[in-house]
């Protein structure tokens, strides 16, 4: 939907399917539920995603043409695609799969670029494009004190560059105006606000500049301005908010240096004080421990009373150290749906998305608005619902928030 505030969607990362042809099943059967449920009467925007194999199916002239039919026949349109995901999402064990194939490689590379092209053929005329994407490659993979991390850094970032020239081309030559929306992670090579704009000064810019010279005789200030437009931040609630970053200064930092966000993904992190009463510390535990589910990462990052860190890769690492005294709260990554403030002793980030929110209502930073709670078929069976149901009254939480 094109609201005052920017368009707004879910990502179809929710549905499954890896082919083109089940996923397409799946739209087909959602959206047009959520639209009714929405009673929505205007174009309806669908933040899409598509597998590396999907992808190669949907670029096929009849494929791309028959979704664009169906498209124009639901009164719907495609702003935003999710390319994070490479392969399998749904139905296996993700984990840091999540990851593979990193930007180090040149399956990356191609799949961006295919995604794009895809975009660009279905963009309604004048609607910006962008694509969110992972944070270079998962931290574990490398020593970051190792010369090998400062390879593989600058191997993703001029693997990124590749797509960016892509970009800068199609804008010049008359095509649509798209931006690759970096999308940090806890666990990420880039993971927070610092690591991002660490690295965008320090690699992105040194070496996207003289490559954007070379490649296309543009102008050292000219090649900035590309760079900065063509790759901006997706901001992820719910993984800034597991690292702790107030939303407002994370913004305020990335506006003084001039970077943008090109896409909000509106989600939200569990989260729990710790008590140090041992009974009621163990019900917490108990509560988390419902949503330690084997599909994905659900990294959990804990505020001790010394206000430092200690970041655990994945739930069942943190229930294992669930009776640490210095530990005072937990925040774990498991995008529970947006509209739920308590979960029984557990409880959202909510507030973190009323904040972003509020902030774009005041003020727009960004035209990409897309929920993504992909976590409906995992989550604990008490809190399932139907989905088309789910998905609508999470964009209706959203709409109203607009509203206060």
């Amino acid at each position: 939907m094109n609201t005052s505030y920017g368009h707004l969607s879910y990502c179809t990362n929710i549905h499954s399917g890896e082919s083109w042809k089940d996923h397409f099943a799946q739209l087909q059967q959602h959206i047009p539920a959520v639209k009714a449920a929405l009673k929505v009467k205007e174009p309806f925007g669908i933040g899409l995603r598509v597998s590396n194999l999907a992808s190669l199916e949907l670029s096929k002239e009849e494929n791309l043409s028959a979704f664009k039919a169906w498209l124009q026949q639901e009164n719907a349109y495609v702003f935003t695609m999710n390319g994070f995901p490479f392969g399998g999402f749904h139905g296996t064990v993700v984990k840091d799969k999540v990851h593979e194939p990193d930007w180090r490689t040149p399956e990356r590379v191609n799949y961006t670029i295919r995604l794009f092209r895809i975009l660009a053929a279905l963009l309604p005329e004048g609607t910006e494009g962008g694509i969110s994407t992972s944070p270079l490659s998962y931290k574990p993979w490398s020593n970051k004190c190792s010369e090998a991390h400062v390879q593989m850094m600058e191997a993703c970032t001029l693997n990124m560059l590749l797509v960016v020239e892509q970009l800068v081309k199609t804008h010049m030559s008359g095509g649509p105006f798209m931006h690759l929306d970096v999308e940090p992670e806890p666990d990420g090579v880039l993971e927070n606000s610092k690591e991002y704009i660490d690295w965008y000064f320090q690699y992105l810019l040194p070496l996207g500049v003289p490559f954007l010279v070379d490649k296309l005789q543009l102008k050292e200030e000219q090649a900035v301005e590309a760079i900065k437009r063509h790759v901006q931040l997706c901001y992820d609630v719910c993984h800034f908010a597991i690292s702790y970053e107030d939303p407002l200064r994370v913004f305020t930092r990335l506006s003084s240096y001039g970077l943008r966000t090109g896409k909000i993904q509106i989600s939200a992190a569990l989260q729990a004080n710790m008590p140090s009463n041992p009974v009621a510390r163990e019900e917490v535990l108990t509560a988390f421990s419902n949503f330690n589910e084997p599909t994905y990462l659900h990294q959990v990052i804990a505020r001790k009373n010394d206000g430092y860190f200690i970041q655990y890769p994945d739930l069942p690492e943190a229930l294992a150290d669930g009776k640490n005294p210095a530990v005072e709260e937990w925040r774990a990554h498991f995008h529970v749906p947006v509209f739920v403030q308590d979960y029984g002793v557990l409880s959202s980030t909510q507030q973190e998305i009323v904040k972003v929110l509020q902030k774009q209502k005041n003020k727009p930073f960004t035209q990409h608005l897309e929920v993504e709670t992909y976590t409906w078929d995992v989550l604990p069976p008490a809190l399932r619902t139907d989905m088309s149901l789910g998905i609508a009254r999470e964009l209706k939480w959203v709409l109203q928030q607009f509203e206060i």
